[in-house]
């Protein structure tokens, strides 16, 4: 299932990259802050960087005005990444202008075909 996935993400990753304007790896980071912000290990762990690249990445979206950084409120030593109005503009931006439509294998399959995968993938999750 994954490789059928990530076979056909390559369009939508370099739409999604036209419509922000940014690597997909800034996007993903303003997707995950878009419920609420979090601790840069946290931004590490949720997109599956490094702490070196996580803090790279925030730096530059902190220099395009679409995050800032904030104290924690329990630990001087930790800062809170959180979206800005800007970067909140920029993903949902992306959201209306790309589509992140099923695999064409997937498209094609018949209505009871899907609800059975449904079904399927919820028992996984």
């Amino acid at each position: 299932m994954v490789g059928l996935v990530w076979e056909h993400r390559g369009e939508w990753r370099r739409k999604v990259s036209e419509a922000s304007g940014l690597p997909i790896s800034r996007v993903r980071i303003l997707r995950r802050l878009l419920d609420a912000p979090m601790t840069l290990k946290q931004l590490a762990e949720m997109t599956g960087s490094d702490a070196p690249a996580t803090t790279v990445a925030v730096n530059d979206l902190e220099d395009l005005g679409l995050v800032e950084r904030n104290p924690h409120p329990e630990s001087r030593r930790t800062k809170i990444v959180s979206l800005t109005p800007a970067g909140r503009q920029r993903v949902e931006l992306v959201q209306c202008a790309v589509r992140d439509e099923a695999p064409p294998a997937i498209q094609h399959l018949s209505r009871t075909d899907l609800a059975h995968l449904r079904r399927i993938l919820e028992r996984i999750i």
